[in-house]
């Protein structure tokens, strides 16, 4: 099957961006994986794919569907560097003239605008601190409060490492566990990623953040993501991070996010029933076709 894709990267977090809005590719699983390798395929975290809202979406005022899944090949709710790349597609690809869209994610519908300076801003809804919405399993667990937010202790029990660490959940779409660390450039990103990513108390897996803070409005972040593993940058960790930070009365409503990739801007009121706002870049590096086999293992 021959495809045309498109290569997008924000703040080094990279995507193929699949246009179907004039109809299906049906892929599989499989295929997902074959364009997200890195040596076999195209190369990308996501995968991220354009659809036409469906008519009673669209009679609600939705412009876009959003399909992302990971390079494991499995589907997830929400991916927000993706979600500026998405909004700088539709719009250099001609599909919408419109400077704020309304998209339909598997989580619910955010709203990117391109801004005046080239990057894009995404209303990324509002955060969710409930650990059942996370979700995640709090059964025996005694919180630590702080600020107006809680940490929970997470047990790891690896070969490489056995420690308790303390982390704030927090939903975006998707699952987040932040924690709260000295430095990233010494924090075991690699070795408690994964334990915290597969921990059991995550029935739905976790994307974990490491997060240091510089002063109350300016963080460095790194992010063990679900299904990936570390990534150069990731929206909807930012958000998670920065929302975190701000309940635990650490952080002001605006904070910039250095990420490996780049920097990412996060607002927050503080206010649970208030969205967060990302602002960030979204840059396409180059378009394509690629022969995608049939048969994949």
């Amino acid at each position: 099957m021959l495809i045309r894709f498109t290569k997008m990267q924000g703040a080094g977090n990279d995507f193929v961006v699949l246009d179907e809005t004039q109809g299906r590719l049906g892929l599989s699983a499989a295929q997902y994986r074959f364009l997200a390798d890195r040596h076999f395929g195209v190369g990308a975290d996501q995968i991220l794919t354009v659809r036409a809202p469906t008519p009673e979406a669209a009679a609600d005022g939705i412009d876009f569907e959003y399909v992302i899944h990971n390079a494991d090949g499995g589907e997830v709710e929400q991916c927000g560097n993706g979600s500026r790349c998405f909004a700088r597609f539709v719009h250099d690809r001609g599909l919408t003239g419109k400077e704020t869209i309304r998209v339909q994610t598997k989580s619910g519908v955010i709203a990117p605008r391109l801004t005046a300076d080239g990057r894009v801003t995404v209303d990324m809804g509002r955060p969710r601190f409930d650990p059942g919405q996370v979700p995640f399993d709090t059964t025996g667990l005694s919180p630590v409060a702080q600020g107006s937010g809680q940490k929970w202790p997470l047990a790891l029990d690896g070969q490489a490492l056995k420690a308790t660490v303390l982390v704030a959940v927090v939903s975006m779409g998707n699952p987040h566990a932040v924690q709260l660390v000295d430095n990233v450039d010494t924090a075991p990103v690699a070795e408690a990623g994964p334990l915290i990513e597969s921990h059991a108390r995550f029935p739905q897996r976790v994307n974990a953040g490491f997060l240091q803070i510089v002063d109350r409005g300016h963080v460095r972040l790194r992010v063990f993501e679900r299904g990936v593993g570390e990534t150069l940058a990731c929206g909807t960790g930012a958000c998670a991070a920065v929302s975190a930070g701000i309940r635990l009365g650490l952080l002001d409503h605006e904070v910039h996010v250095d990420t490996r990739g780049g920097r990412l801007t996060i607002a927050w009121s503080g206010q649970e029933a208030d969205s967060v706002f990302m602002t960030g870049p979204a840059t396409t590096v180059f378009e394509g076709q690629i022969d995608i086999p049939d048969t994949l293992p």
